[in-house]
C-alpha cells in the first residue's frame, strides 16, 4: 500500500498538471522531477516542443514571496536569477525560466576553477551590495538566530543523529566568539547558501539559484558558503588565493586582509555547525540519508580550522575525540 506521503505527492503532481494545461494553455507536456534543495520545495523541467521551463512547486508552508522578491531585486542589478514568468501564489506554483543543468558543482574541475569562482566572486561582491527589495522586508541574522542555529545543531546533530549526551558548557563559550566575530562584521546582503549547488554555469556568467532565504548577516558567510563548500573542496591555498582576489576586488569595504581571514575562518565554522544540523534533520525527520554523505567533508573544515585557532581549542577537542569516534560507530 502506498504512504500517505507519496499519495500527497501525487495528488500535488496533479494539480500542478491541471494548472499548467488548464490555466497557462499549455498542451502536450514533458515533466521531468528535478533535484531539489533542502527544503520541501520540489522542481520540475517542463518541455513544450523545443521549449523549457522550470516550475517550482512550493506546497503550504513555502511562501513564494521571498522568491519573487529577492528574484526581481537582484536581475534589477543585472544579476541572472530566473524570471517569473507565471506565478500562482495561492496554489504555490511558479513557472521560471530555465538554466539548465550545468551547476557549478557538476562542471567545476581543476582547468576551471579560477574561471567560474572568479564569476561567482563578481556576481557576489555586485549582490552583497543590494540594499533594497521591494515588497519583502530582508531580515537581520542576529545573534539570536546564530545561537537558535547552535541549539538545533545539538538536538539533530549531536542528540538525535549521533546519540551523545548534551555538549559541554566550554562548547557554548567557544560558539559565543564565533557569534560575536560574526555580528561585528559589516554587515551585507546575504544569499545564505552561495554555494556550487546553487549557481549555474551560463555563457560568460553565472546563474543565481535559491536566495529566498537572504538575510543581512556577515559579510564574510557566502564566502565559507562558496569557498568552503559542503559539497566540493579545494586545497587550502585555492581558497586562501580567492579569498584574498574578493579582498582586492573590494577594497572599499575596509576590512584588513588578516582581519578578513580570520573572520572568514570563524564564519566557516559557524556555517559547518549549521549544515551539519541541516544534513542531520534531513536524515532523521525526513528520512534522506543521502545528505550524510557531506557530513565527513564538512566535520573537516571544522577540524582543520579549529585547529588553529587557540580560542576554538575546545571545540576542535570535543569534535576530534567525541564527534568523530560517534561519526564512526
Amino acid at each position: 500500500m502506498e504512504s500517505m506521503q507519496v499519495i500527497k505527492l501525487k495528488e500535488r503532481e496533479n494539480q500542478l498538471e491541471h494548472w499548467l494545461s488548464a490555466s497557462l494553455g499549455l498542451n502536450s507536456f514533458i515533466l521531468q522531477p528535478l533535484a531539489g534543495d533542502a527544503s520541501f520545495r520540489r522542481y520540475f523541467r517542463v518541455q513544450v516542443d523545443k521549449y523549457s521551463f522550470v516550475v517550482m512547486d512550493a506546497p503550504p508552508g513555502e511562501d513564494c514571496h521571498p522568491f519573487i522578491a529577492v528574484a526581481k531585486a537582484l536581475r534589477k542589478m543585472q544579476l541572472n536569477t530566473p524570471e517569473i514568468i507565471e506565478a500562482d501564489l495561492t496554489q504555490g506554483f511558479l513557472l521560471l525560466t530555465d538554466f539548465g543543468d550545468l551547476t557549478y558543482l557538476r562542471a567545476l574541475n581543476a582547468d576551471n576553477a579560477d574561471l567560474y569562482y572568479q564569476r561567482a566572486l563578481k556576481a557576489l561582491s555586485v549582490l552583497q551590495t543590494c540594499t533594497q527589495v521591494p515588497g519583502h522586508i530582508v531580515p537581520p541574522f542576529t545573534r539570536e538566530w546564530m545561537w537558535r542555529e547552535w541549539h538545533w545543531h545539538q538536538e539533530w546533530f549531536l542528540e538525535k543523529l549521533l546519540g551523545l549526551p548534551p555538549a559541554p558548557d566550554s562548547l557554548e563559550e567557544v560558539y559565543s566568539l564565533l557569534v560575536e566575530s560574526a555580528a561585528t562584521q559589516p554587515q551585507v546582503f546575504m544569499h545564505r547558501d552561495y554555494h556550487s549547488a546553487n549557481l549555474m554555469v551560463l555563457p560568460d556568467a553565472v546563474g543565481l539559484l535559491d536566495f529566498q532565504d537572504a538575510f543581512i548577516g556577515p559579510l564574510t558567510y557566502d564566502l565559507a558558503s562558496l569557498l568552503r563548500d559542503c559539497y566540493i573542496d579545494w586545497p587550502k591555498e585555492k581558497v586562501n588565493q580567492w579569498l584574498l582576489d574578493y579582498w582586492r576586488m573590494n577594497q572599499a569595504l575596509a576590512i584588513e586582509k588578516e582581519d578578513l581571514l580570520r573572520c572568514f575562518d570563524w564564519m566557516s565554522v559557524q556555517r559547518h555547525l549549521k549544515a551539519l544540523f541541516t544534513f542531520a534533520r534531513k536524515q532523521v525527520r525526513d528520512q534522506q540519508a543521502h545528505y550524510l554523505r557531506h557530513v565527513p567533508r564538512t566535520l573537516s573544515y571544522i577540524l582543520q580550522v579549529t585547529s588553529e585557532y587557540p580560542e576554538l581549542a575546545s571545540l576542535h577537542q570535543y569534535y576530534r575525540d567525541k564527534v568523530i569516534p560517534a561519526c564512526t560507530r
